[in-house]
């Protein structure tokens, strides 16, 4: 199987795309045959589909797909669903769920150094409550959560801004830097409106990192950069980074550059693919591949998304990272929302 210590000692993005399409090619044959030796569903698939060929990413929500056995499993995951909607279900052992965090946390640290930082989350700590088995929200929170000291919750159970805990955070931690995390939607909605609302401002030192949720914002006219002055004027916060990523390939997530860029880690790649006949195109828009080197309990190493992504370049972005970088246009025409914040339901 893929040899991970090697990876974890290597530059998260010092990759040259060459070399890791080599490394590709063998390793996600020998995740395809493990899952195909492993995993009975993936097998009548791959006999359909061909083995290594991605899989529809909606497969999760209606097959049992994992490549352990029952007892095995340590952490379920879920991913983030409208009120009826079926949901995705990850099954994870410890050695999958380990690798995630370590990965998760070496590629992050890439963008905001290795020190741990006081951490602000804007969400609340009801959404913690079952720790057996986490939305993809809960699993969000979590697996950032290692990169923070001092942990921080902006929102209580009701998802009001709890300005005292704010202030004490804020004074607590006067000078430092500190990392605010959140997802996209969440964060426009009960921190920056609410502090419009109230016509408070903060000047936080650090960096802010968020994902998901686009949809509603899109439908507001707020892009990406309109989200950064926004949240940079009301909080003061100066690096403001996006990431792609989704529960059924928790840990190999894609960070935004100080570019604006999407990146792929060694850890991770993408492809873009013709909706029509999925061959794949070297440029202009189409569905999401996204490949990852980490799951090994489930079959999730190549999966077709329904989000609609462009390629921009490959180990040529200004910020000196390695491999492909890309840009997220939104989900494909008659896709379900499925962002952990599109999805959130004030209950």
């Amino acid at each position: 199987m893929i040899n991970y210590e090697t990876l974890f000692v290597m530059p998260p993005f010092g990759l040259r795309q060459s070399d890791k399409d080599d490394l590709y090619k063998q390793a996600v044959m020998e995740l395809s045959r493990h899952h195909y030796e492993h995993c009975e569903a993936y097998k009548k698939l791959s006999k359909v589909l061909g083995l290594g060929r991605p899989l529809p990413v909606r497969l999760f929500k209606k097959y049992e797909l994992l490549s352990i056995d029952k007892e095995k499993i340590v952490k379920t995951m879920t991913s983030s669903g409208t009120t009826g909607q079926a949901v995705s279900k990850i099954y994870l052992d410890r050695e999958n769920s380990a690798r995630q965090t370590k990965v998760l946390a070496k590629i992050v640290s890439d963008f905001t150094g290795k020190a741990r930082m006081p951490m602000l989350i804007i969400d609340s700590t009801a959404v913690l409550k079952n720790r057996d088995m986490f939305s993809a929200r809960g699993a969000g929170i979590l697996g950032f959560s290692i990169l923070g000291r001092d942990i921080t919750y902006a929102l209580d159970e009701k998802m009001n801004l709890n300005l005292q805990a704010i202030e004490d955070f804020c004074q607590k931690h006067t000078g430092e830097k500190i990392l605010v995390f959140g997802f996209t939607f969440m964060i426009w909605e009960h921190f920056y409106l609410a502090l419009k609302k109230r016509g408070i401002s903060f000047s936080l030192n650090g960096v802010m990192i968020h994902g998901g949720g686009w949809k509603k914002l899109r439908d507001l006219s707020v892009d990406n950069e309109t989200f950064k002055n926004e949240i940079r004027s009301a909080a003061g916060i100066d690096q403001v980074l996006n990431y792609y990523g989704m529960v059924e390939q928790t840990g190999s997530i894609f960070m935004e550059c100080e570019y604006g860029h999407l990146h792929a880690s060694i850890f991770s790649d993408i492809s873009i693919r013709n909706p029509l006949d999925f061959s794949e195109l070297p440029s202009g828009k189409g569905l999401i591949q996204c490949t990852s080197l980490l799951p090994t309990s489930y079959p999730g190493h190549v999966l077709l998304t329904e989000d609609e992504g462009e390629l921009l370049g490959v180990d040529d972005c200004p910020c000196g990272r390695l491999g492909k970088y890309f840009k997220v246009h939104g989900r494909v025409k008659g896709a379900e929302i499925r962002g952990c914040s599109d999805t959130y339901e004030r209950r």
